[in-house]
């Protein structure tokens, strides 16, 4: 369970692949307020960029109000996260962080989502953007139902 990481934590990381992990560890604990704290107040999370069922426009969720609010409608619901970050690749103020991300839903359900989550963070250090490219349809076809 939890965050399966393949860089070395032990080493030193640049700052986006460190607010990436931090992320996801946040994400994994189920901490909403530790969450929110990685993002600057014009954070713009795009989870998956475009159009989706969770962002009709598909522009992202702006702030902290529209990033609480996109933890509420997705994050909240899940019961369980694991994070497989098979590659992560640094560049300057940014990391792409290729993997897939395991969601166990209520009712048994579990689904994979591989793709590729890009990291922005500024000098502060604090996330200024996340943007998750992943297709709502190939990942609708890993579900299915798990026992216990």
């Amino acid at each position: 369970m939890g965050v399966q990481v393949s860089w070395d934590t032990g080493q030193e990381q640049p700052p986006a692949r460190r607010a990436a992990f931090a992320s996801m560890t946040a994400v994994t604990a189920g901490d909403k307020e530790a969450w929110l704290a990685l993002f600057a107040a014009d954070a713009v999370v795009e989870d998956p960029v475009g159009p989706s069922m969770f962002d009709a426009e598909g522009k992202g969720h702006h702030g902290h109000e529209g990033i609480g609010a996109f933890w509420d409608m997705t994050i909240a619901n899940v019961e369980r996260f694991e994070f497989t970050i098979r590659d992560s690749h640094a560049g300057g103020d940014e990391v792409a962080n290729v993997g897939t991300i395991t969601t166990f839903l209520p009712g048994g359900y579990r689904v994979d989502t591989d793709g590729v989550f890009v990291y922005r963070v500024g000098e502060d250090g604090l996330i200024r953007s996340v943007r998750a490219f992943w297709e709502t349809e190939r990942a609708m076809a890993t579900a299915r139902q798990v026992e216990g």
